[in-house]
C-alpha cells in the first residue's frame, strides 16, 4: 500500500458516490421505484471506479464497484451452516393443508385460528448470506442443509444482494452478525433474453429459469455469473447475534426490507387456514402473469414464539408447509420399457418416452414403479400415456389414453431374471417390489451400494463420485465396499481422467474416512429402511455394534421410531453371511468408531441442553456437537432458561451475555476437551 496522502476531497467523494449508488440500488431492487436514470447511475459508477483505480487504498469489499466478478476459482469450498437450513414438508391438496393446520393447533393446544405468513414459493436456489457488522462476508448454497458450497464470489455480482446493509435514521440497528436466507432466481424476461442470445450464438439453451439460475450460480468464473439476470428475494434469517429480532416473522421480513433486501410483494399475513386456501387459489389464478416462476405457496406460523413451541421434526419445521400447485401433465408416446436395478436389488421398470416438455423440463423417462403398477395402468409399449411431474419429483406415468392405442402395441414383460447379472428375480409375499437375488454379485447393486457407502451423509469419501465408482466396478477393480480400502495409487491413477494427484487425493480421503461414528457406519451399510435418524437411534440405544448385531426383533423395537418392519430388516441384515463378512472386512481394513454410551438415561449428559457459541479452535462446531450428542446432550442454537451449559470460544457474543444474565455455567473449549477426554474420547 502506498504511503501517499489521499486527498480529503477524494475520500468524501467516494463516500458520497457509494451512498448515492447504494440508495439507487435500494430504490430499484427493493422499492421497485427507481429514482436515478440508468445513464446517470452508470456515470456515477464510472466516476467511483476511476477514483478507486487512482486510489486503490479506498477500495472496499462492500463498494458498488465490486460486482463485476473476479478471477475464476478452481473449485467451490465447503461451508458448514451455523444454523441448519431446513427443508419443508409438502402439501398437495386442501385436505393435506387442513391436516397441517390441525397438527399445529393440537400441538399448541389452541382453539383459535392461527395467524399465518403466506409467501410465494419462488422456483430458484436457496442460499445463505452472512453479514458481519453490516458487510457481506459469505454466501453459500443450501447443500444438504448442514454443508453447502461457498459461492460468495458469484453472489456478489447479483445486483439485488446488498453488499452493505442500509442504516438510515429511523431504521432499527442491524445485528452484529446476521445470516439471511433467501432464494436466487431468474425472472422470466431475463430467462427469455438469455436463451435468445444463446440461440443466436449457437450455444445450448437452458430448459427453464430454475436451471438457468442454478447453472449461473455454480459458474467457477464469476464474470459469467455477473452477466446473468439473477435476482434475490429474502424469506428468513438463520444465525443472529447482537440484536433481538421482532416476535413476528413478517415483521422480521419487513425489517430485512429496511436493511436493503428485496421482499416478495405478494406476501400476506392471514388468520386461519381457510384464508390460506383463499390466498393459494387467488395467487394460483395470477401465477402465469407473475414475472417469475413459483411452484407453490409457503405458509408459516407468523408468531416466532409459537414457532419455537412447535419445534422441528427430522429436517423440517413443524410450523411451516409448502403447498405445491397441481402437477403439470402432458401426453406422449411410450417407446419402450427398461428395467433398472437399485441398491437393495429392487427391479424398477422405467418408461422410455418420446420427449415432451412438462413441468418446466423436457421429460424422456418416467417411472412405472413396479409390476403391480403396470398391471393397474394396463399400459403397453406403443401406448399414448399421460405423464405427471408433481412437486419436482421423478416424472411418472399416471394413465393410458386407450382410445389412442395402436394395433401393434405390445405387453410389457417383467423379467424373471436380473437384466444385469442374470440372477433370479424374486418377490416376497405381500411386497409389490421385485428384487434381484444376486446381492453383491450383481454389479448394479454393487455400484449403488458403493455410491451410498461413500456419500456425504455416510462415510463422506471426498472425490469418490458416481462416475468414478462406475469405472472402478466396470474395470473389475472394485467388488465390494471394503475393496475401497485396498485400492492402490497405480490402479486409481490409471483410470480415465485420473492423474497421480487426483488418485492420491482419493486415497487420502479413503484413509480419512476410516474414522467415523457408529451411526454413520450403520447408515453407510445400506440396511433397508434405515435412514440417518434411525441409524442414530440404533447407535445411541445399543452403543456397540456387537450388541446390535445380536439383537432380535423384540429388542430392536425398543428403539425409538423402530417398528416391526424396520426391526425385521435390521435383524435380517445381520443374519446374512455376506453382510457379516463385509463388516469384518471393513474392520480389518481399519474402519473404526467411538464406542457409544448405551441408552438414553444412562448417558452422562442425557436430558441436558448445551449451546455452542464463538469460534472453536481445536474442534469444529459440528465435531463438538457430535461429541456432545454422543454423550446424550441436546445441542441447541439459542440460550434459554432450559440451557444447562454454554461452551464459549473467542468471539462469543449475545449467547454468552445471555448465559451470564441467566447464571448458566460457561466453559471454554479447553474445559470441553478435558471433559471429553475424561469421558473416554481420544482427542
Amino acid at each position: 500500500m502506498s504511503n501517499r496522502t489521499i486527498p480529503r476531497v477524494a475520500r468524501a467523494r467516494v463516500q458520497a458516490l457509494r451512498e448515492i449508488l447504494q440508495q439507487a440500488n435500494y430504490q430499484y431492487y427493493v422499492l421497485d421505484d427507481p429514482d436515478l436514470p440508468d445513464v446517470e447511475y452508470d456515470r456515477r459508477l464510472r466516476e467511483l471506479q476511476d477514483i478507486e483505480r487512482e486510489y486503490p487504498e479506498l477500495q472496499t469489499s462492500d463498494s458498488p464497484t465490486q460486482r463485476v466478478g473476479a478471477e475464476p476459482l478452481a473449485s467451490f469450498a465447503q461451508v458448514h451452516h451455523e444454523v441448519q437450513m431446513l427443508s419443508l414438508e409438502n402439501a398437495f391438496s386442501d385436505e393435506e393443508l387442513l391436516e397441517f393446520d390441525r397438527r399445529v393447533s393440537e400441538r399448541l393446544n389452541s382453539t383459535v385460528p392461527i395467524e399465518y405468513a403466506c409467501e410465494p414459493k419462488l422456483d430458484g436456489i436457496a442460499i445463505s448470506l452472512l453479514y458481519r457488522d453490516g458487510v457481506l462476508k459469505r454466501a453459500a448454497t443450501r447443500g444438504d442443509g448442514t454443508t453447502g458450497e461457498d459461492i460468495t464470489q458469484n453472489v456478489r455480482t447479483v445486483g439485488s444482494v446488498p453488499l452493505r446493509l442500509r442504516q438510515d435514521t429511523g431504521i432499527a440497528k442491524y445485528p452484529r452478525v446476521l445470516e439471511v436466507r433467501g432464494e436466487i432466481y431468474m425472472p422470466k424476461a431475463g430467462f427469455a433474453e438469455l436463451n435468445r442470445k444463446a440461440a443466436t450464438t449457437g450455444e445450448k439453451l437452458f430448459v427453464n429459469p430454475r436451471n438457468a439460475a442454478a447453472g449461473s450460480l455454480r459458474q467457477l468464473d464469476s464474470r459469467i455469473t455477473a452477466q446473468r439476470p439473477l435476482e434475490l428475494c429474502a424469506y428468513g434469517t438463520g444465525l443472529v447475534e447482537g440484536v433481538s429480532l421482532p416476535e413476528e416473522h413478517m415483521e422480521t421480513l419487513q425489517l430485512l426490507g429496511q436493511w436493503g433486501f428485496r421482499l416478495n410483494r405478494e406476501m400476506r399475513v392471514v388468520t386461519g387456514i381457510r384464508a390460506c386456501i383463499d390466498y393459494y387459489n387467488a395467487l394460483g389464478e395470477k401465477r402465469d402473469t407473475l414475472p417469475y416462476d413459483i411452484d407453490g405457496i409457503v405458509f408459516k406460523v407468523n408468531s416466532i414464539s409459537l414457532q419455537k413451541r412447535l419445534g422441528f421434526v427430522a429436517r423440517a419445521p413443524r410450523w411451516a408447509v409448502a403447498y405445491k400447485f397441481p402437477a403439470e401433465e402432458e401426453m406422449t408416446e411410450l417407446l419402450d420399457v427398461e428395467f433398472q436395478v437399485g441398491r437393495t436389488g429392487a427391479v424398477t421398470p422405467v418408461a422410455r418416452l418420446r420427449p415432451v416438455f412438462v413441468g418446466g423440463v423436457t421429460v424422456s423417462n418416467a417411472t412405472l414403479h413396479n409390476r403391480d403398477e403396470i398391471q393397474r395402468l394396463g399400459v403397453r409399449i406403443g401406448d399414448t400415456v399421460v405423464i405427471r411431474r408433481a412437486g419436482d419429483v421423478i416424472p411418472q406415468v399416471v394413465s393410458v389414453v386407450e382410445s389412442k392405442r395402436p394395433r401393434n402395441a405390445r405387453p410389457i414383460v417383467f423379467p424373471t431374471h436380473c437384466p444385469v447379472c442374470g440372477s433370479p428375480v424374486e418377490s416376497a409375499p405381500g411386497e409389490a417390489v421385485a428384487r434381484c437375488s444376486g446381492g453383491l454379485i450383481c454389479s448394479a447393486q454393487r455400484k449403488q451400494a458403493i455410491k451410498h457407502f461413500a456419500s456425504r451423509k455416510a462415510m463422506d469419501i471426498d472425490g469418490l463420485g458416481d462416475k468414478l465408482v462406475e469405472q472402478l466396478v466396470d474395470e473389475g477393480l472394485l467388488h465390494s465396499v471394503s475393496g475401497l480400502y485396498h485400492l492402490n495409487l497405480e490402479q486409481v491413477a490409471g483410470l480415465e481422467r485420473m492423474g497421480q494427484k487426483s488418485a492420491q487425493n482419493l486415497l487420502n480421503a479413503l484413509e480419512h474416512s476410516k474414522e467415523t461414528s457408529l451411526a454413520k457406519f450403520l447408515y453407510a451399510l445400506g440396511i433397508r429402511e434405515v435412514g440417518e435418524a434411525t441409524a442414530r437411534n440404533l447407535a445411541r440405544h445399543f452403543g456397540d455394534l456387537e450388541v446390535l448385531m445380536h439383537a432380535d426383533d423384540e429388542a430392536l423395537q425398543e428403539v425409538e421410531d423402530v417398528g416391526p418392519v424396520v426391526a425385521h430388516f435390521v435383524a435380517e441384515f445381520f443374519q446374512q453371511p455376506h453382510a457379516l463378512e463385509e463388516i469384518e472386512a471393513l474392520r480389518q481394513a481399519g474402519v473404526h468408531w467411538r464406542v457409544e454410551e448405551r441408552g438414553g438415561e444412562e448417558q452422562p449428559l442425557s436430558g441436558q441442553t448445551w449451546v455452542l457459541t464463538g469460534k472453536l479452535e481445536t474442534l469444529s462446531r459440528s465435531e463438538a456437537k457430535d461429541y456432545l450428542q454422543h454423550l446424550g446432550a441436546k445441542v441447541a442454537g439459542s440460550v434459554s432458561a432450559k440451557t444447562d451449559t454454554v461452551v464459549a470460544g473467542p468471539g462469543a457474543g449475545s449467547k454468552l451475555n445471555r448465559a451470564r444474565e441467566l447464571d448458566i455455567p460457561v466453559m471454554d473449549e479447553e474445559a470441553l476437551l478435558e471433559m471429553l477426554r475424561q469421558r473416554g474420547f481420544d482427542l
